[in-house]
C-alpha cells in the first residue's frame, strides 16, 4: 500500500468521497480548492483525503474515508500523517478537521491521531444539509472541530 498525491489522470473516487460527506456539491467545493491523497493497494484506491488551506498557518482535512471492509488497519492514519506532513511542508502551525456531533468513531480516531477538541459549530448540519443526519441514533446538528498542533 502506498499514498500518493491526486493527479489529472487519476479517476476521484467518489464512493468513498460521498461516504464522508454526502454533499456531492460541497464535496466538489473543496476539491477545486484542496490537494487529494490516495490510498493505493494493488491499482485499487482503498482510500482518500483531501486538504485544504483555510487561513493563516492553518489547514483543514476536508474529507477523508477508507472502504469500510479495510478500516482499523491503520489506512486512516497513514492518510492523516500524509496530510499533516503536507500541511508541514507548506509552513501549517495548524491542521483542523470537523466532524459531527454524531460521529462517535471519528471523534476517538482524531484523538487517536493526535487531534485535540477545539470548538463546536452549532447547528453546521441543520445548515448546510437539506435532510436530517441521524448517526448512532444521534441527530448530527453540530460540527465538532479539533486540531492538531504542529508547532508543539
Amino acid at each position: 500500500m502506498f499514498i500518493k498525491p491526486l493527479d489529472a489522470n487519476d479517476e476521484l473516487p467518489w464512493d468513498l468521497l460521498l461516504e464522508a460527506d454526502p454533499s456531492r456539491e460541497l464535496v466538489q467545493e473543496y476539491l477545486q480548492k484542496g490537494e487529494s491523497f490516495l490510498a493505493i493497494e494493488h491499482d485499487e484506491v482503498i482510500g482518500v483525503i483531501v486538504l485544504c488551506y483555510i487561513e493563516d498557518e492553518t489547514y483543514e482535512i476536508k474529507n477523508i474515508s477508507v472502504k469500510e471492509n479495510l478500516q482499523g488497519k491503520g489506512i486512516g492514519s497513514l492518510l492523516i500523517q500524509s496530510a499533516i506532513e503536507k500541511a508541514g511542508q507548506m509552513n501549517a502551525r495548524f491542521v483542523e478537521v470537523g466532524t459531527g456531533n454524531s460521529s462517535i468513531e471519528a471523534l476517538l480516531f482524531y484523538q487517536k491521531c493526535g487531534f485535540r477538541l477545539d470548538r463546536i459549530d452549532h447547528d453546521f448540519f441543520v445548515r448546510n444539509y437539506s435532510e436530517k443526519i441521524v448517526e448512532n441514533g444521534i441527530w448530527c446538528r453540530d460540527m465538532v472541530r479539533l486540531v492538531y498542533r504542529l508547532d508543539k
